[in-house]
């Protein structure tokens, strides 16, 4: 009867042990959940390029995500000081989290394009805004000149345009009156890339992505705002 006790006792003993590490297991999980910019792998390999890169100053840093990442900014504009730091599938908590290696470029103006993947994501606007603002103050206490490129519109070729849009629009909204009333530059690259709203079939390849004159057009915006710091 004892040794029935004890083996009950035991059995007991065990059932909570397995359950209080299970539930530490639970919360680990959860904690580590909240990097989602951390599940990117795009993102861990570009980041271990910037490690090796050989260290260099340039003038003029393009921030952003694949649509960034996608042209050769150097080729574009005819300029050897510009760097490409765009990473596809980021996110602005991303932007943020490599933002060192934006510093050790000691840029003068950085360029930054950002948002839509967050809105894909089924990221609040508010704290989407939050996100980039913040970015934005983080670059400023640098002294670095801060160019704000609004997030594209979509093509309906690309899925829930029609949805996705309009948060875009929200987006854009609080981007280009932050920047208004803070002094910053903001360039409406949607007034040349997109038409009621959406973005022109003719300059993208899939909906989403530029093709060669969605780039043209961008990078003749990106010298324009060059030439307005004089450089």
């Amino acid at each position: 009867m004892v040794v029935q006790l004890k083996n009950v006792i035991l059995t007991i003993l065990l059932i909570i042990a397995s359950n209080v590490t299970f539930s530490k297991s639970l919360n680990f999980a959860v904690q580590k959940d909240t990097a989602q910019f951390d599940k990117n792998s795009n993102y861990h390999q570009q980041i271990g390029l910037y490690e090796v890169y050989k260290d260099k100053q340039y003038d003029i840093v393009m921030l952003g995500n694949s649509i960034t990442q996608g042209v050769n900014w150097m080729e574009l504009l005819g300029r050897t000081n510009i760097a490409n730091r765009g990473i596809s599938s980021d996110i602005l908590e991303g932007f943020t989290a490599r933002i060192e290696y934006i510093y050790k470029l000691n840029p003068k103006y950085v360029f930054i394009m950002g948002g839509i993947n967050d809105i894909y994501n089924r990221y609040p606007i508010q704290d989407i805004f939050k996100n980039y603002t913040y970015l934005i103050s983080l670059l400023k206490t640098r002294n670095i000149n801060v160019v704000v490129q609004s997030t594209l519109y979509v093509n309906p070729k690309w899925k829930y345009a029609e949805e996705r849009n309009k948060e875009v629009e929200n987006l854009n909204n609080l981007l280009e009156s932050y920047c208004k009333n803070n002094n910053i530059e903001f360039i409406d690259l949607n007034k040349k890339l997109s038409k009621n709203k959406v973005l022109n079939i003719d300059y993208t390849y899939d909906g989403l992505h530029l093709n060669g004159k969605g780039y043209k057009i961008w990078g003749e915006e990106v010298e324009k705002m060059l030439k307005k710091f004089g450089y």
